[in-house]
This record gives C-alpha cells, sequence and structure tokens, in this order.
C-alpha cells in the first residue's frame, strides 16, 4: 500500500509541477505578447511623433518663406524711401543755397520798408539790373531766374548714397 500513496503522491507532485509549468508558459506567453503589445505602440507614437515634426518643418519653412519675402519687400521699400529721402535732402540744401542768397539780395538791396516803392524792375538801390543778372536778357522769361516759371521748377539731384546699396 505504501508504494500505491507514494506513487500517486509522486503523479500528485509531477501533475502539479507540470501545472506550474503550464501556468509559468502561459505567463511567459502573455508577457511576451503584452511587451509586443506595448512594442508595437511605442513604435506607433514615435511613428506620430515623427510625422508632426515634419509635417511641423513643413509649415516652419513655408513660414520662413513668407517672412523672407516680407523683409525683401520691406528692404525694397527702406531702399526706395532712403534714395526719396536723400533727393529731398539735396533739394533742401538747394533751396536753402536759394534762399540764403536772396536773403542776401535783399539786404544789398536794402529792406522793403526803406523802399516800398521798389521791386526787381524799379530802383534796384544803385545797381543795375544788367549788375546783377548780367546773364539774362531783358525780355527772356525761360532764363530769368525771378520769373515764376524758373522758380517753380522741381530740382533733381541725385545722392552718392543711393548707389551704395
Amino acid at each position: 500500500m505504501t508504494s500505491s500513496v507514494t506513487s500517486s503522491q509522486n503523479q500528485n507532485s509531477s501533475s502539479s509541477e507540470e501545472m506550474q509549468m503550464q501556468m509559468m508558459d502561459e505567463r511567459k506567453r502573455k508577457r511576451m505578447i503584452s511587451n509586443r503589445e506595448s512594442a508595437r505602440r511605442s513604435r506607433q507614437r514615435k511613428q506620430k511623433h515623427l510625422d508632426d515634426l515634419t509635417t511641423q518643418v513643413g509649415n516652419l519653412r513655408k513660414s520662413n518663406g513668407q517672412i523672407l519675402k516680407a523683409i525683401s519687400v520691406t528692404t525694397q521699400q527702406f531702399l526706395k524711401v532712403e534714395a526719396e529721402n536723400s533727393i529731398l535732402r539735396a533739394q533742401m540744401l538747394e533751396l536753402s543755397n536759394r534762399l540764403h542768397s536772396l536773403e542776401e539780395i535783399k539786404t544789398v538791396l536794402g529792406s522793403p520798408s526803406q523802399n516800398s516803392n521798389n521791386n526787381i524792375h524799379g530802383n534796384l538801390g544803385g545797381f543795375g539790373e544788367e549788375m546783377l543778372f548780367p546773364f539774362v536778357e531783358e525780355n527772356n522769361l525761360v532764363m530769368n531766374p525771378w520769373n515764376s516759371v524758373c522758380m517753380n521748377q522741381a530740382i533733381m539731384a541725385a545722392s552718392a548714397d543711393m548707389f551704395n546699396y
């Protein structure tokens, strides 16, 4: 009888060991499936992140191109305004010089309060018109610097700064 009990105990212990082995194999299989699924999800997240970064790079390149175009347009406008400013500065200098010359002539001819009837063709305070304007013929309106045609002409000037760009 002892041998049957021993044999049944051996069978129970071997079946119990087999059960433990099967449970361990089942756990390993489940863990392996779980790890594979986790790795698949990780690869998917990584691919999605890479796709998002690729899209972001495209958007940033497009935005960068638009900004570069805007900078180019703004630079062109700046250069145009700078050129206009240079011309205006030259015109202002020319007009200031003309004004200064006219003020000097006015001083030489005397003040209007002293000679209220004087004009450029009247009494010139001892200076004849031919002395002030030896190059002007009397009836030549185009060459006369005192007529309105000449005084309203635009002054064209170019600045050396315009060509430095």
